[in-house]
């Protein structure tokens, strides 16, 4: 069984980066934990535990999520759970009693640091990250 502890983090797409800066920084309180190359277009604001990630539509990671954020466009990429301990293969294995497809694992940045993670979909198509462990917290 999984135990789910927290939120990791929740990616958010935009294309009003400034002012989404200023909302979550100025008004909200978050501070800019780490920031990409404005190609790949990743912002990572620290909120209490957990991450909220700003990503730039018109950047590499922000074309994956369609036209700009819209009634008809993403604008939530996905959002990440962390879990109880548990290993990889215990989580694989839960996933499949369940018929829940499941891609590899990846070593990942969240709200601990690195860790490894995977992409599931819940029944309405959303992105679902399960965070398994943290090697390390830090960058």
């Amino acid at each position: 069984m999984l135990e789910i502890v927290a939120i990791d983090h929740i990616v958010l797409r935009t294309e009003k980066l400034d002012e989404m800066l200023h909302f979550y920084c100025q008004i909200l309180g978050c501070k800019i934990e780490r920031q990409t190359s404005p190609e790949v277009g990743l912002t990572q604001l620290r909120a209490g535990t957990a991450l909220i990630d700003l990503v730039t539509v018109d950047s590499q990671l922000g074309k994956k999520g369609g036209g700009s954020p819209s009634k008809t466009e993403n604008n939530v990429d996905h959002f990440c759970l962390q879990l109880k301990a548990i290993s990889e293969i215990e989580i694989k294995e839960h996933l499949a009693l369940h018929g829940i497809e499941i891609g590899d694992f990846e070593r990942r940045y969240g709200a601990l640091g690195f860790g490894n993670s995977v992409y599931i979909n819940d029944p309405q198509g959303n992105v679902v990250e399960l965070r398994s462990t943290v090697d390390k917290i830090s960058d």
